[in-house]
């Protein structure tokens, strides 16, 4: 993976200040948000703010997540490089490059074909090469690849999915931001025997799922 070396400095500096400092203690997520780019993935002229302490527009109305909420998120499917992971949401492609760094194989689903093909190209540079994507209603999933052993969902949701629930493979974590329009709680559903658990990791703020099961555009 070709790293910019200007901004390790910045990386190592993120990973203590906003990761460590707020418990994020998983050290194999702790180390991919300290090895990837984040500054390749936001546009050019916010390249400065890449690794500050929170979200960057993307276009499209999108918007790529607070370093923190990438953290929280991805230790909270608990990886650990042998599962299949369907992430919900490509956006800018960094959330897509952590998770392929903790997992065996990714498949990753955006709705806005511009953004899936800018993340597509900029993760084919970066050797991200165990990621799979597809322009598509999110809401319903990836069903060809499934069960899957994580599903990660990053914009928010009136109600979980239910295609998200039935691709999730026993034992599975499904993390997911619900609520309305304008702030969500992070939920962490984990399929056990066919029963859903559910437990609330606390509050965020996520651009619209929009799809057949989620906000109507």
């Amino acid at each position: 993976m070709n790293l910019n070396p200007d901004y390790r400095l910045a990386r190592e500096k993120m990973v203590r200040g906003q990761l460590i400092s707020r418990g994020i203690k998983d050290p194999l997520v702790l180390d991919a948000m300290g090895k990837i780019p984040r500054d390749r993935f936001v546009e050019e002229s916010l390249t400065g703010e890449a690794y500050n302490d929170h979200p960057l527009p993307i276009g499209h109305k999108q918007t790529i997540s607070q370093p923190y909420m990438v953290a929280l998120m991805t230790e909270a499917l608990a990886l650990t490089g042998s599962e299949k992971v369907l992430e919900i949401g490509t956006g800018s492609g960094y959330q897509t490059a952590i998770l392929a760094q903790l997992s065996e194989k990714v498949y990753t689903v955006e709705r806005i074909r511009v953004l899936m093909v800018k993340a597509r190209t900029l993760l084919a540079e970066l050797e991200c090469n165990n990621v799979l994507f597809k322009a598509y209603d999110g809401t319903l999933g990836w069903q060809e690849f499934a069960p899957y052993d994580a599903i990660m969902v990053t914009a928010g949701a009136p109600q979980i999915p239910e295609p998200l629930l039935d691709q999730l493979a026993e034992g599975g974590r499904l993390v997911i931001p619900i609520g309305d329009k304008t702030s969500q709680e992070l939920i962490r559903i984990t399929n056990k025997n066919g029963k859903y658990r559910q437990e609330n990791l606390g509050g965020c703020r996520f651009v619209n799922l929009i799809g057949l099961h989620g906000w109507k555009e």
